[in-house]
């Protein structure tokens, strides 16, 4: 089984430890007409080869997904060069955003069958003229339900995953939506163990992430270190209680980090206190920084009875697993038990 790198295909045993969750750059639509945005190329390119040249040596970490939607400043040519350039092997996605804060009006306007040959194109010939193919798709829904829009994009993400196998990557807002989003691949004819539902961890209910591995698919504890959205206290006691109901298998740990953005933030606006802080750990080479999960969020998990069998599980089975399409142990066992009671 080979997986689709930005700078080729590898064997599904060379992912080794994997972050399946992550960004090297981001724009949103309309940020490049903005004549105060700054964005320096080269710079970008030095800083992302740096963090992910110090995640290998330190960390260990030897695959870096990037599911950057294709509106989002998605750029193949640059993932290709830090890639090369940092050693890193990286995966790129094909995949729209959610519609409040994406889908362009051109694709908008566009068929199920269209969006879906545009997908399927990125995954076998290439994103537009780099010849750098993508390794899987990304949906998208907003909160707190899917809108029709975002149905039609997802219906197309599985028309396309039919026709090439891909899997499928999820982004859920404000941690709703997983348990529709896993309806709606169920539909669309997609099996639950093909599909990773993103950012769960943004939700804190327990029964949520239940519904979610209960369902079959990968859970994304994804977006570990924004507290602003959820603190990582909650989501280690979640990924604890996971592993301890034994649900290990399902479970994916990434942080939504970013090297750079062009533009200024989408969200709230940092207050100068806020702004002062992230100066500062600018200048130290901290902000955003992408080891943090290794450094403080896994002694957090170690401290809730989590063995370091079971962080290198979900580190490294986990992703092989997801890309190699292997139906999830707790998914068979459950399924044998289903087959023994009738």
């Amino acid at each position: 089984m080979m997986v689709q790198t930005v700078t080729g295909p590898i064997p599904v045993e060379s992912l080794g430890r994997t972050l399946m969750h992550e960004h090297l750059f981001i724009a949103f639509p309309g940020s490049w007409f903005d004549p105060l945005a700054r964005f320096d190329r080269a710079e970008l390119i030095e800083e992302a080869v740096r963090r992910l040249v110090t995640l290998r040596a330190e960390c260990g970490v030897r695959t870096f997904v990037d599911p950057c939607p294709i509106e989002l400043g998605r750029d193949a040519t640059m993932i290709k060069e830090i890639s090369e350039k940092s050693g890193m092997q990286i995966i790129c996605t094909t995949g729209f955003y959610y519609e409040k804060m994406g889908l362009p009006i051109y694709w908008r306007r566009r068929t199920v069958d269209e969006i879906a040959d545009l997908y399927i194109r990125e995954i076998t010939h290439g994103i537009g003229h780099t010849g750098v193919k993508a390794g899987a798709f990304k949906v998208s829904t907003g909160a707190p339900v899917a809108t029709e829009e975002e149905k039609k994009f997802l219906a197309a993400a599985c028309i396309a995953h039919k026709a090439t196998g891909m899997p499928i990557i999820t982004h859920t807002t404000e941690g709703c939506a997983g348990p529709e989003q896993q309806q709606l691949f169920e539909i669309g004819g997609v099996p639950a163990h093909r599909c990773l539902i993103g950012h769960c961890c943004t939700n804190p209910d327990v029964a949520y992430h239940r519904r979610i591995v209960e369902g079959g698919s990968y859970i994304g504890f994804d977006q570990i270190g924004m507290e602003n959205v959820q603190r990582d206290d909650v989501r280690a006691n979640n990924v604890a209680q996971l592993v301890r109901d034994g649900f290990c298998a399902q479970i994916i740990m990434s942080m939504d980090r970013l090297c750079g953005y062009l533009g200024k933030p989408t969200a709230r606006q940092p207050t100068p206190e806020e702004m002062a802080k992230i100066e500062y750990l600018k200048s130290r080479g901290l902000w955003q920084s992408h080891t943090y999960i290794f450094t403080d969020f896994i002694p957090m998990l170690r401290a809730r009875g989590v063995s370091q069998t079971d962080i290198v599980s979900i580190l490294e089975d986990n992703p092989r697993r997801f890309f190699a399409g292997e139906v999830v142990p707790e998914e068979a066992a459950r399924a044998s038990m289903s087959r023994q009671a009738r």
